[in-house]
This record gives structure tokens, sequence and C-alpha cells, in this order.
């Protein structure tokens, strides 16, 4: 029974998960826009890291020409290469990929690529497996590495290879695994043989770490929404704790238990309809707003691989805002959406600079994410700090409001994201509509801009962006109104 790499690490999670995978594929719920996207990304900097290590050879995988793969890799070796890309191996019916096979002073050596800024349980486990299949296929392994993405890295000029990555040896700890690999391997070869009938494994903690599985929407079907799961801010040992004693959905949650004020607010409008609405502490909220107000919301992006100059990677660059001025029945909007392929920061700060000037005070929607962004751009841009530390001083954060529960309605199932907000202080408006309709598929869609040429493709999608953006301007203003009325009672 020929296993992968990765399904190794699948069935190191979950061998229900792996079984599900052999045989009920269909169940599987398939990657999204958003996953693909960090697939590719992952893929990139694997390629991208071959650099430390120039002029090597390269396998070009294909699901229908393993074995020749595995020869190609074989005569390679032979020929006396000292480096290899995707070096394919099997060994003890389980086939790995080494990112980066190099032949160093004391002999061959296994580098594992990870698009991560740290070193996780799950990476020691993938280079063991590839330590095991290697060496078991005859080849002696030297030294096992895994190579990381340095996060404090700042990109000055050409991109800085040797800077952009941290290498940590694992050798140590690829060898102590071994004797566990090969366990695990007869265990999971025998979960998963012909006739073998699925694990009986119930949900737990296991079906969102290290990895959210595939197939939690077809194993958690059972569970009700909302359910245990959704009850706010509680730690997920305990909401796990409640589902081994058979409490599922609010209704079975015992009287004595204890429960946040929070929580105690989502399950008696659950159960009960019951709204929470604290007019007092709205109209306090609400007298802190004065007008031309602005509505303001950024849109950023992040690489892994920074493109410019005085960028991290995985810093979050904005390339978008929306902002609507709202001056008694007036409400104006104004826009900024950044080219493609280019450094948007200094155009972003001042379009924003210039536009935000008239307001009074500036409403966005989880404060402390703008104010990061803009206190990066003080930094970056040090004669536009007075600037924009005046943008901050003016910022308020609407979800205060709902984030203490001064307003909790039914239909925000214990969440108080503004998608969640929105449709349940404003029915009428929603995102369902949009072709874009979160940060994750505006920032993939941004992305995508790069690779397009079709003027009229380029041009829908910014009609998208903008229209997403401006959704979640407009959202807050109508939410301020919304509670405008309520606290009028």
């Amino acid at each position: 029974m020929r296993l992968s790499k990765s399904q190794y690490i699948r069935g190191l999670q979950c061998p229900k998960s792996l079984w599900l995978y052999r045989y009920r594929p269909e169940v599987r719920t398939l990657p999204d826009a958003g996953l693909l996207a960090r697939f590719r990304s992952g893929a990139d900097v694997g390629e991208l890291a071959w650099e430390l290590f120039p002029g090597g050879e390269t396998i070009v995988f294909d699901h229908a020409r393993i074995a020749e793969n595995i020869d190609r890799t074989r005569e390679l070796i032979l020929a006396g290469a000292r480096t290899i890309y995707e070096a394919a191996f099997l060994h003890d019916d389980v086939l790995v990929m080494v990112d980066i096979l190099h032949r160093g002073e004391s002999g061959w050596e296994l580098y594992e690529v990870k698009s991560a800024t740290e070193v996780k349980d799950v990476h020691l486990d993938d280079a063991a497996i590839q330590h095991y299949v290697v060496g078991g296929s005859g080849l002696d392994v030297a030294a096992a590495a895994l190579v990381h993405i340095n996060n404090r890295y700042v990109r000055q000029g050409p991109l800085d290879i040797r800077s952009l990555f941290t290498v940590v040896p694992v050798t140590d700890i690829t060898l102590a695994k071994q004797n566990d690999v090969k366990a695990e391997l007869e265990r999971l070869k025998g979960a998963v043989a012909p006739g073998a009938p699925m694990p009986a494994r119930d949900i737990g903690p296991h079906c969102l770490d290290p990895y959210e599985c595939d197939f939690k929407a077809h194993c958690w079907a059972h569970v009700p929404e909302p359910s245990v799961f959704s009850l706010t801010r509680m730690p997920t040992a305990r909401k796990f704790e409640l589902y081994s004693r058979g409490i599922v959905h609010f209704g079975q949650l015992p009287p004595g238990l204890w429960l946040t004020a929070a929580q105690r607010m989502q399950v008696e409008a659950e159960l009960h309809g019951r709204q929470f609405v604290d007019r007092q502490r709205i109209r306090e909220f609400l007298a802190a707003i004065r007008e031309p107000a602005g509505f303001l919301d950024f849109e950023t992006f992040m690489q892994a691989v920074p493109g410019f100059d005085n960028q991290r990677p995985y810093q979050q660059v904005p390339f978008q805002y929306s902002l609507h001025l709202r001056r008694g029945e007036r409400l104006e909007h104004y826009s900024y959406l950044a080219e493609a392929g280019i450094d948007p920061r200094l155009e972003f700060t001042e379009r924003l600079l210039r536009d935000t000037s008239d307001c009074a005070v500036i409403l966005v929607y989880n404060l402390s994410f703008e104010r990061r962004i803009l206190e990066d751009l003080a930094d970056l841009f040090p004669r536009h700090g007075a600037g924009i530390r005046s943008v901050i001083e003016r910022l308020i954060d609407l979800m205060t409001v709902f984030r203490d529960r001064s307003c909790y309605l039914r239909a925000m199932n214990g969440s108080y994201s503004i998608k969640k907000v929105l449709p349940a202080l404003c029915p009428e408006m929603g995102y369902d509509a949009l072709s874009i309709g979160d940060g994750d598929m505006a920032m993939n869609a941004f992305a995508a801009l790069r690779g397009m040429t079709d003027p009229g493709e380029i041009e829908q999608v910014r009609a998208d962006l903008l229209a997403y953006c401006g959704q979640d301007t407009l959202a807050m203003v109508e939410i301020v109104g919304r509670l405008e009325q309520m606290a009028r009672g």
C-alpha cells in the first residue's frame, strides 16, 4: 500500500482523514481560491530556495511518470550531480520528493523548504519521513535541515536569498524519530489496507491542528449551527470537553455551567430570541462622532517574498482604501486602488492624507489593524509622520460597540465581525451579490491582476475590488445610522 509524504502527514493528523482520502474522495472539501494561492506561494518559495544551492539538476514531477523520476534521480546521483531539486525516492512503499538534495563535504544533505516563518512540529515529521525514505533507499544521509522564511529580513535592493531564508539543522531530531516513523507507517498502512473499515474516530482538536482537515465538513455534519463550537471566546479545549460530555447545542447546556457575560447573551439570544441593546452606552459612543465624519477601510496584501524595498516578508502592504464622508444628509465617497506591480505605499499615503483632511473623526472597524498599517507608513515616510499621526488620533473603532456587547442580536451568532453585524442590523445589505466578498478574496484578486493582459478582465477585477471595499465603508455608515435609531429608542 503506497503512501506519499503528504499522505503520511495527513495520516499522522488523523487516520480517518487518510482513509477518506483513499476511499471517499468525493466528500472532501476542495481547496478554495485562497488556499490555492497559498499553495502557489509555497511552491514559488520552494523554487526560490534552490538559489541557496545554485546550478542543480531539476526533476520535473509528473504523477504519470513517478518511476521515471525515481530512475532519473538515481542516474543523476551516480553521474556525480552535487545538487538535485525535487529528487524522488521510493522506499517501504513511501514516495517522497526532496526539495533540495545536496552533496556537502560530509555527504548528502536534505533540505525541506517551508514558506512559514518558524519551525513547527509538523515540519519535523515532514523531514523525518524524508530521512527515512532517502536513507532506506540506500543513500547515506549526512544531514537534514529545514529552510524557512526569515520574517526579520527587510529588502533593500536586489533580493538577498541568504538573508531571506533561515536554515535550521534538524538531523538529530529526524534521526531520533526514525523508529517512530516506521511504527507509524505500519499503523497507517494497516488503516488503509484494502478492505480495512473506516477508522472510528470522533471529531476533536485534531480536525483543526496542525491543519484544518479538508474532510471537516463531512465529519462535522452532525454538529448543528449554532453549537457549543460557536460560543464566543471559549477556548477550543473547553468546547471539545463539552462536546465529549454530549453537550452540543445550546439547549443542552446545563443550568449551572459557568459562562462569560458575552456567552450568556449569545445563548439567551439564540434560545429565547432576546435582543441586547444598551441605549446609554450606545449614546455615549455616538457622542464622540463629530462631522464631517469619515468611514474608512483598508485592503492589504502580503507576500512571502518581499517585492519592494523596505518591505518584510508577510508585511501587510495597503493597496486600496474606501472613504465615505458624512456631512449631515450628504454622503461623499473617495477611493484609491493601486496599479498592480508597483509599490503602492507612498501614493496610498499621500492620497489618504488628502482625502481625510476634512474629517473631524474617522471611523474604522477594528482599529488595531488600521493603526498598525498607519504606524508602518509613518516609519517608512517620516516626512508624512505628522499627517499620519493626525489620522491615527482621529480614529474611532466602530467594532467597540459590538465587541463589548452594547448591542447584540441573535443573527450575530457570537461574532462581532462586520460580515455578521451588517446583515443583523441592516438585512437589506450584504456581500452575497458581490464578486469579491471578503479580504482574502480581495488580496487574491489584486495579486491576480499582475498576470492579466486582457483590458476588459483587468477593468472588471478593478471594478469588483472598488465595489467590495466601498461596501465595507457604506456598511459602517448604515450601521451607525441604525445605532442612532436604537439610541433614540
